[in-house]
């Protein structure tokens, strides 16, 4: 009896509601959607990859009078007698008559769409009756709520989740549909107009194929040739910018700026895009951030620049491109400076990202420099 009573609880389904703490617009820019659920969840991507779907409660309306009815309608406890009913039927197959999922739809991503195509049938149509139609309207809903999940995950930054173009095919025409998420609609980290002097675009990648993109911000002021940092540099990315700092000083005649670097503070800040707290080493976009400062020179709008350096100039390339490459091209990156070391890694790369991202190779510090700014 026990164990019956265990397998039943472990087949009920699971329903949490609640409240944003933020305005959409602002979660979706800042963080992500999973943010308000207690702190013991909240990051746990395995356990938010099982959610099925994400209802946007912001785009259901408030409660009006207006919305009740003038005629019959059924009492609560004949209606979920009904529904408890419904739990025997099964439409999850419905779909397969008509359309396919496309490629960005992992086992997971299938049965959750299917679960909740079937639900809606039994909500909507529960004699079981509908058209093609009627059954790709509720193939969009449930590809939303599910992509919505997706995207949560993709912002948390492991790269296996990075997949969200979900889209169905029409077994006849072999017409592709793609189901967007409103509230990402268009939206670029990586800005296509050119920065001020002194900001770049970084990224990098760590062991467990999570990727941080950042916005390394460098202001020059009056001073004597020292380094300041703001409180979000911190762990390697703070080794990585002081060693890039110790290059410059070491490499300032030959950089030609010794009079320029002597004479100024240098204050280093690190925004971080993503909001998932991924460290990135960023010694090559620091350098080329300082050079842009003192030089007062843009670099190439849409770019992203990876790579580190070691204290004497030596290029440390990225551990794997794919990943980086995928988060440039689905936050706006147009361009790439990317270590000449990293070229053999271009094999993993997908068509798709080499057709959006333009690559840019560099062998040292100061060729990257030239490269993204364009100086003598």
């Amino acid at each position: 009896m026990l164990e019956e009573k265990k397998l039943s609880l472990h087949m009920l389904p699971l329903l949490f509601f609640g409240n944003t703490n933020q305005p959409v617009e602002v979660m979706v820019r800042s963080s992500h959607l999973f943010v308000p659920m207690p702190a013991i969840i909240r990051e746990d991507m395995a356990f938010i990859d099982r959610i099925h779907y994400y209802l946007p409660g912001w785009e259901i309306p408030k409660m009006r009078f207006d919305f009740f009815t003038d005629d019959y309608g059924f009492v609560v406890d004949y209606f979920a007698e009904a529904l408890r009913e419904l739990r025997k039927q099964n439409y999850t197959d419905v779909i397969d008559k008509d359309y396919s999922m496309g490629s960005h739809l992992n086992a997971r991503d299938v049965k959750a769409v299917r679960k909740t195509v079937s639900g809606l049938v039994k909500l909507l149509y529960p004699h079981g009756k509908f058209t093609k139609e009627e059954l790709s309207e509720m193939l969009d809903i449930a590809m939303e709520g599910r992509r919505r999940v997706k995207e949560q995950l993709k912002k948390m930054g492991s790269f296996e989740y990075y997949q969200t173009s979900f889209s169905y095919i029409d077994n006849e025409t072999r017409e592709e549909f793609y189901v967007g998420v409103p509230e990402e609609g268009g939206r670029s980290m990586i800005s296509s107009d050119p920065l001020a002097p002194g900001s770049v675009y970084t990224a990098s990648v760590d062991h467990e194929g999570k990727v941080g993109l950042y916005r390394i911000e460098v202001s020059v002021s009056t001073g004597t040739g020292k380094l300041k940092t703001a409180g979000g540099i911190q762990g390697s990315m703070k080794e990585s910018i002081q060693r890039a700092f110790s290059y410059i000083q070491s490499h300032k005649v030959d950089m030609g700026i010794a009079s320029i670097f002597d004479t100024s503070d240098f204050h280093a800040e690190a925004i971080d895009l993503l909001s998932n707290r991924t460290s990135c080493d960023a010694g090559i976009a620091f350098v080329i951030a300082v050079m842009s400062g003192i030089k007062k020179h843009q670099v190439l709008p849409g770019l992203l620049i990876v790579g580190d350096l070691s204290i004497q100039g030596n290029i440390k390339a990225l551990p794997s491109l794919s990943e980086v490459l995928q988060v440039a091209m689905d936050n706006g990156a147009r361009k790439a400076l990317i270590p000449l070391e990293n070229k053999r890694n271009f094999l993993d790369v997908s068509a798709d990202i080499m057709e959006r991202v333009d690559p840019v190779f560099y062998g040292d510090p100061m060729m990257a420099s030239l490269k993204t700014l364009g100086i003598n």
